[in-house]
């Protein structure tokens, strides 16, 4: 079952989320947590991002999904329930991020390049690992949704308008396209 995306304004995905139970889950969604995690991974690929959190869909889950792309750890999935950051490694990186709940925005970020990392994951299994490359940037972009800290506060006004601008054009572009196309 795929998900829709809601509007990055909507205050679930504005808000710190609480931890995750299991019980509220098969109450509200009468799901296992492998089933919505498959559902997730549905929904992510459907709109081609490289994580997806449960707030982006309007889940009151503190969960998200990433990976499964075979160019990124040859395509090692994670399903994350309950994720926390142990640690952050001193050295950042500044690099482009995206986020499907505002398509066509990219925004230089800087990050710490490499985090200690724990979860559950789909069988309520938990795990501990260390990240760095693109799967930490991925795991720290989805737990600031967890935080309700979107990618937009990350960055200067000045350089939020500059990539918005650009959007727009984009767009513009994209829908000129489309219109050609029909």
């Amino acid at each position: 079952m795929k998900y829709e995306l809601i509007p990055p304004t909507d205050p679930r995905v504005l808000t710190l989320i609480a931890p995750f139970d299991e019980k509220i889950l098969k109450e509200q969604d009468n799901l296992s947590p492998k089933e919505f995690a498959d559902n997730m991974f549905e929904t992510m690929f459907n709109y081609g991002g490289l994580g997806l959190s449960a707030n982006q869909v309007g889940k009151p889950y503190r969960m998200f999904v990433m990976g499964g792309h075979p160019q990124i750890e040859q395509g090692k999935k994670r399903v994350c329930y309950n994720p926390t950051i142990k640690g952050y490694s001193k050295e950042t990186i500044r690099f482009r991020e995206g986020c499907l709940s505002f398509p066509y925005l990219f925004l230089d970020i800087e990050r710490p390049r490499a985090v200690a990392i724990e979860y559950y994951d789909e069988n309520m299994t938990k795990v501990e690992e260390n990240l760095t490359g693109i799967s930490s940037r991925v795991f720290q972009h989805e737990y600031d949704h967890m935080q309700g800290v979107i990618f937009t506060e990350r960055v200067s006004k000045f350089k939020l308008k500059w990539a918005m601008d650009k959007r727009k054009k984009s767009i513009n572009k994209a829908m000129k396209q489309l219109k050609r196309s029909i």
